[in-house]
């Protein structure tokens, strides 16, 4: 019993955590943070879109002719970078050129110099060839865009007096794994970084979604450049913090019209997906990698403990208040699992889920004790200041 009484004790500032959770950290678990109010510019600035590659042969076919296909009024073109890819990435990308809509460059940097990461390094090159266009749009390899995705995003952007203009892209749920998997990637993220915070013009928290960012060239230059965060391995946070650090103007929301088309059939591409950069999303920090352990146990994992123990021990305070938990936590991820499309059921499996994120983090903190640092095809990147 006097166990019992620890885990009611426990299961209090459990549930206290998800009041506070669910009503007082930005709203993070609401959906409804999409493209800000818009109209059409009187002109329409020019825009490069820059697409670092690295062995992306296998989703060039669907990504690369969406976004030669945009429908945008002004100008524009596409630079596909080939990072030293080792399949026909760039042989691939002419080839899809030359079915026409916007003009297309690929070319390629050369390996990356001692402390740039090699996305980066890639960006910053397509950066150069982009010439004088008035937005970026740093987009992924993997991701698809509708028509009229750039021009929604260049109108939000002229409408709102926004720098830097960033969409979390709709990523696939097909396979089991990535139905128990992906939408809580996505609800994980925005309760780290809350949208609503994170668009605050005074608000201290800053972030933004690879897969698609639309930045002011004078803003990123404003920021640093790409130089500023060439040795980021979570590069979209990196540069949201250094626009918003400069005193530009950034939004983060979720996608409507942006898909990312990589298949994660397997348990094992997920796990590597989350656990490549969760050890550097730490800071590569032992301190804050067991706050997040004893954390996620606490949140995630003790709930449903305390309700199974308390039904089971015949202790029905300790099961209520495991239970009252559980419900906010469920209530608060059925607007992720309705984005994407999954049964209401499946909230209850939040905690099995929480349960592999923090076996994937602790994994990622061993594979970087190890040496092997955060790997992203081939490459290792080791923790900043440390050699490689």
């Amino acid at each position: 019993m006097r166990g019992v009484t620890v885990l009611g004790w426990i299961s209090v500032v459990s549930l206290a955590a998800w009041v506070w959770l669910t009503f007082c950290h930005g709203l993070f678990w609401r959906t409804d943070v999409r493209l800000p109010p818009r109209a059409a510019p009187e002109r329409w600035p020019s825009v490069a879109v820059v697409v670092p590659a690295r062995d992306e042969a296998e989703v060039l076919p669907v990504s690369l002719p969406s976004l030669l296909a945009q429908e945008y009024p002004g100008e524009a073109r596409v630079v596909l970078v080939d990072d030293g890819s080792t399949d026909s990435t760039g042989a691939l990308a002419k080839e899809l050129g030359e079915a026409g809509g916007l003009p297309l460059t690929v070319v390629s940097p050369g390996e990356p110099p001692a402390g740039w990461t090699g996305k980066l390094w890639a960006v910053r090159y397509g950066v150069e060839q982009a010439g004088d266009a008035e937005y970026l749009l740093l987009t992924d390899a993997d991701i698809a865009h509708r028509p009229d995705s750039l021009a929604q995003l260049v109108a939000a952007a002229e409408s709102a007096g926004l720098d830097l203009v960033s969409q979390m892209a709709r990523l696939r749920v097909r396979t089991g794994w990535e139905r128990l998997i992906v939408p809580a990637f996505v609800y994980f993220f925005a309760q780290l970084y809350p949208f609503r915070w994170s668009n605050r013009p005074s608000g201290r928290t800053a972030a933004a979604a690879g897969g698609c960012s639309l930045v002011r060239r004078s803003a990123l230059e404003r920021a640093g450049g790409v130089a500023a965060i060439r040795g980021a391995v979570i590069d979209d946070v990196s540069l949201a913090r250094a626009v918003k650090r400069s005193g530009g103007r950034i939004w983060l929301g979720l996608a409507d019209r942006v898909d990312s088309v990589r298949p994660y059939p397997e348990l094992a591409q997920l796990w590597r997906m989350v656990s490549r950069s969760a050890y550097a999303q730490l800071r590569h920090s032992v301190l804050l990698l067991a706050g997040t352990v004893l954390g996620l146990a606490l949140v995630y994992l003790v709930p449903p403990v305390a309700t199974v123990a308390g039904l089971v021990a015949g202790a029905p305070r300790v099961a209520v208040l495991g239970g009252c938990a559980w419900v906010l936590m469920a209530v608060t991820y059925l607007p992720m699992l309705r984005y994407y499309g999954q049964p209401p059921a499946a909230a209850l499996l939040l905690p099995y889920t929480a349960f592999l994120y923090l076996l994937m983090t602790v994994d990622s903190a061993i594979q970087h004790w190890r040496g092997r640092g955060a790997a992203w095809k081939g490459r290792t990147y080791p923790a900043p200041g440390r050699p490689s």
